[in-house]
């Protein structure tokens, strides 16, 4: 083997030992890609407030079943309307809940006039407040918008096939024509879970992703 043919072996060694490092030993393989949930920006109301917007002992009107066990997109829509303007044709999900809680798109905060307050649901403390218009009445609500922090759904049997625990924050990669990795993605346990992750349509879109794509999980 002459000089040249010698050095051209070394970099191809060096070349191949720096991709087998690059790959990690924490990543999940595409044979356990979870499943992906897109949502538009959406509403879920406690009782009170239907009863407010819909009136009183109104009932919700399942029109499709959504990923999460129990979970339905509603026919009902109402208009949400923040210091700078108002969006239309909000979809209400049901079923009720204790709070009402403003689900929407970072775009959608600018257009409202209001801070992005990226949170988990639930997590309301501080968020921006808006009014919201219903068919039969209005009611401004104190605390109810966030833009949702993307997550995994998962049982606890999920959690121990992937190797991890209720609130870890973990990555998730996607290798489409736009695939990339997104980072902070809280892992939400629990015993009715469906096995989902959920972005918003903002975050799907910048990775061309749909609802027959599929995540790879990293730790």
């Amino acid at each position: 083997m002459d000089n040249t043919e010698a050095l051209v072996k070394l970099l191809l060694d060096a070349v191949s030992s720096q991709s087998k490092a690059a790959v990690s030993t924490d990543d999940i393989g595409e044979g356990d890609g979870i499943p992906v949930g897109v949502s538009n920006r959406h509403i879920h109301l406690s009782q009170e407030d239907l009863d407010a917007l819909f009136g009183k002992g109104y009932k919700l009107t399942n029109i499709k079943n959504l990923g999460q066990p129990g979970q339905y997109a509603c026919k009902e829509y109402v208009i949400i309307s923040g210091p700078r303007s108002a969006i239309e044709k909000v979809r209400v999900l049901g079923p009720v809940r204790s709070k009402t809680q403003v689900e929407v798109l970072a775009s959608d905060c600018r257009k409202l006039g209001i801070p992005p307050v990226v949170r988990q649901s639930g997590d309301l403390a501080g968020a921006p407040a808006l009014t919201i218009v219903g068919p039969k009445g209005s009611i401004y609500r104190k605390e109810c918008a966030i833009v949702a922090l993307r997550h995994i759904h998962m049982t606890p049997a999920d959690a121990q096939h992937f190797g991890v625990k209720d609130g870890q924050v973990v990555k998730i990669k996607f290798g489409g024509q736009r695939g990339g990795i997104y980072d902070k993605v809280i892992i939400r346990v629990t015993d009715t879970s469906a096995l989902e992750c959920h972005l918003d349509v903002e975050e799907a879109n910048a990775m061309c992703v749909d609802s027959n794509s599929k995540f790879t999980l990293i730790k």
